[in-house]
């Protein structure tokens, strides 16, 4: 992986997450946290979990004082998570296509440790993410209501990457 598709994805993963809040802030607060039997809950469980693994990730490869917030309201998703992608961009400015390549130490929430290159845990970053907010559509969907398209090749032709 190179710096410049690691920008790319991690871009795309801000563009996503923000197609899915802007789809969440339009739905009401009954539909936003009933409880569905999927992923985290519901929709907003679902959506602030994706968050907290932004900001936990993040705590581990860049900023190890960065606050990590287990759950979040909408309310809070509107101003928090928009401030640690805005984070996660301008670190992956930085990056050259050696940094790929650095190991990451870092502990999972059980307290295991463990260690990875930075590129697997972007991809990683990226995919989680991607995997979340697929199941958030999918519960928008089951509300009768079309979400929106967050594919990584609408991002593509979108932002014409």
């Amino acid at each position: 992986m190179t710096a410049k598709e690691a920008r790319t994805h991690l871009n795309y993963t801000g563009w996503a997450s923000r197609k899915l809040m802007d789809a969440a802030k339009a739905l009401n607060p009954d539909d936003l946290n009933r409880a569905v039997g999927v992923s985290h809950g519901s929709i907003v469980g679902t959506l602030s979990h994706v968050h907290f693994a932004d900001r936990i990730w993040y705590s581990r490869v860049v900023d190890p004082n960065e606050p990590v917030i287990k759950e979040a309201t909408l309310a809070e998703l509107e101003q928090q998570w928009p401030a640690i992608q805005q984070k996660w961009e301008a670190w992956a400015a930085t990056l050259q296509d050696a940094d790929m390549e650095r190991m990451v130490s870092f502990k999972m929430t059980d307290g295991t440790e463990r260690r990875n290159p930075l590129w697997q845990v972007l991809l990683h970053v990226v995919n989680h993410g991607t995997l979340h907010r697929g199941q958030a559509v999918g519960m928008i969907r089951q509300l009768g209501i079309k979400p929106p398209t967050t594919d990584l090749m609408a991002y593509y032709r979108e932002s014409a990457v």
